[in-house]
């Protein structure tokens, strides 16, 4: 998110490079130049005129002194800071369990499991890293069909070789990307860090020559009275001549550090990508111990809930339930909640295997609502997880799904998990989510978000949402990984206050009462391209809380009628 400033700071210290800043010279989208209020998913469209979920507006009218039952909502992520200022009082507790004896009290298969388990861990520590599935299935399509003659396919095997062609393409592709953003980014990086070390080396030098900050403004007066002098001050004003107004080199460095930081993350990334996502000879399944080849296994993993990096699962749940009680950070959109954590994701793709087990714990665990910030481009083993979905649909369990942050079609693209079972049919416990913004414009839907007439079922808050991370920190993020627990968030609302209905019920009210925008025009994601809002969703709608509260209440008035 480069601001007009920024821009001006990237060329001034390109300019001290030698080279242009072109690569950072975008355009910028009303998501980049504009900041909501950071509790902007909480708020009303027609009081606050921000397009968020009317949480406060809720309780403050229809459920105003209203009596909740508290209602048990399973994150399936990367893990959960349990001891969050603003998690700690409102995670689940399994008080059937012992802490710290070593011995599975409840019998159910999970020792000392105090607040969720972690299916990718295990007794020598825990997987943060994996590869991609697209990697995996290059590995194992690879020695079969690489050097093959296309015309020896023998009919049985024609659609895995399609499969294998399909895999093979996506994998040198995404690979070669890869590769190349993470060359750039990490030239830039170093760049851009070696002309912040040259910008403060020069301030220091002058400021301990004038004792003084030093400015744009004050550079012209300041006397050179050596080659060393005279080399500082030549070269900031150099730096500083594009900048307009006056600026402290302090703060001119503290900018260009912030974009640096910003450079960081990219190569991360992108080396996570390259050295893990993509190696195929990578194995993390040496730190379970489980049989990865042994799809009906269960009793795998470790109860370290948090894991190596638990910053998208804490800031999931924080979106979710953060504690609205207390005085402190972040409100949650549910008011009487317990979050149960799943480990199941990786800094990689997630396994179907894995995925599988955390769906029949969390339902065996007496989860109503289960949110899965995750997705992938392959499954090889979906009929796993699809046997876990009808396990939890036949429990009364609703299952809220992130739509992706490819800019795709997903009614063309696939993207797993999803609510298709691969023998025919699928789930009725399922809600599938894109990721909106606050604005009623052509910047409305995420510029990342996956969409789809008939795969998407409706939008929600995804677009720098600000929630907690780990360590007591709170931090914007973005992405339908967001969204999707928005809509979770409303979810546990509906069962928490009207205890009466059914998952299938509370997916229906919260698709029926979405709010609709009758005849906005959106950018279509991966596009510049203007569509209809109502066709990249098959409600055309966005979800709010005191409109789902509202039909859930007049459908109790009809039945109580009745």
């Amino acid at each position: 998110m480069i601001k007009q400033t920024l821009r001006l700071v990237l060329l001034a210290a390109g300019s001290l490079l030698g080279f242009s800043s072109y690569a950072f010279q975008t355009e910028t989208s009303q998501e980049d130049t504009i900041t909501a209020p950071s509790d902007w998913f909480l708020r009303d469209p027609e009081t606050d005129h921000i397009q968020g979920l009317s949480v406060e507006k809720t309780y403050n009218t229809l459920l105003k002194d209203k009596p909740s039952k508290t209602v048990l909502v399973a994150v399936i992520d990367s893990g959960i800071d349990a001891e969050h200022e603003d998690l700690k009082d409102i995670m689940w507790v399994n008080e059937d369990e012992i802490p710290g004896n070593g011995i599975d009290d409840d019998k159910n298969g999970y020792i000392d499991d105090i607040n969720g388990w972690n299916f990718i861990g295990g007794k020598k520590g825990n997987v943060n890293e994996d590869t991609y599935e697209v990697t995996r299935e290059y590995a194992r399509l690879k020695p079969k069909y690489e050097n093959i003659d296309e015309k020896k396919i023998t009919k049985k095997n024609k659609a895995e070789y399609e499969l294998w062609k399909k895999v093979q393409a996506k994998y040198d592709r995404d690979f070669e990307f890869n590769k190349t953003q993470y060359e750039q980014y990490n030239q830039q990086y170093e760049l851009y860090t070696n002309a912040s070390a040259t910008i403060r080396f020069c301030d220091s030098l002058l400021q301990a020559h004038t004792g003084k900050p030093v400015s744009k403004s004050t550079l012209p007066s300041i006397n050179a009275t050596n080659d060393t002098i005279r080399f500082a001050k030549e070269t900031l004003s150099k730096v500083l001549e594009n900048v307009d107004g006056d600026i402290l080199v302090t703060e001119f460095v503290d900018e260009l550090n912030g974009y640096v930081s910003q450079l960081k993350e990219g190569v991360d990334h992108y080396r996570v990508a390259v050295e893990y996502g993509y190696n195929l000879t990578f194995d993390s399944r040496t730190v379970i111990g489980d049989d990865p080849k042994n799809l009906t296994e269960k009793n795998y993993g470790n109860n370290d809930v948090e894991g190596p990096d638990a910053r998208h699962g804490t800031h999931v749940a924080g979106i979710i339930a953060a504690n609205r009680k207390n005085t402190v950070g972040i409100k949650g959109i549910a008011d009487n909640v317990r979050i149960m954590s799943v480990r199941a994701v990786p800094n990689g793709d997630e396994r179907d295997k894995d995925i599988a087990n955390a769906i029949l714990y969390a339902v065996d665990n007496g989860a109503k609502v289960i949110n899965m910030s995750f997705g992938k481009a392959f499954s090889p083993n979906k009929e796993l997880v699809d046997k876990a979905v009808k396990y939890a649909e036949s429990k009364g369990v609703l299952l809220v799904h992130a739509a992706g942050n490819d800019s795709d079609d997903t009614d063309v693209e696939s993207n797993f998990p999803n609510r298709k079972f691969i023998k025919g049919g699928e789930a009725k416990n399922w809600l599938e989510i894109g990721a909106s913004s606050w604005g009623a414009d052509a910047n409305f839907v995420g510029s990342f978000s996956n969409y789809g007439k008939k795969s998407v079922d409706l939008f929600s808050p995804g677009v720098q949402i600000y929630s907690t991370t780990p360590n007591n920190t709170y931090e914007d993020l973005q992405g339908t990984s967001m969204a999707s627990p928005a809509t979770a968030g409303v979810a546990a609302v509906l069962f928490s206050y009207f205890p009466e209905l059914t998952a299938t019920q509370v997916k229906d009210i919260i698709r029926q009462s979405t709010r609709k925008f009758d005849g906005l025009k959106v950018t279509k994601p991966g596009t510049q391209d203007q569509v209809a809002f109502s066709e990249l969703s098959s409600t055309g709608g966005l979800v709010n809380v005191y409109e789902a509260v509202k039909l859930a209440q007049s459908l109790k008035s009809k039945s109580v009628e009745k």
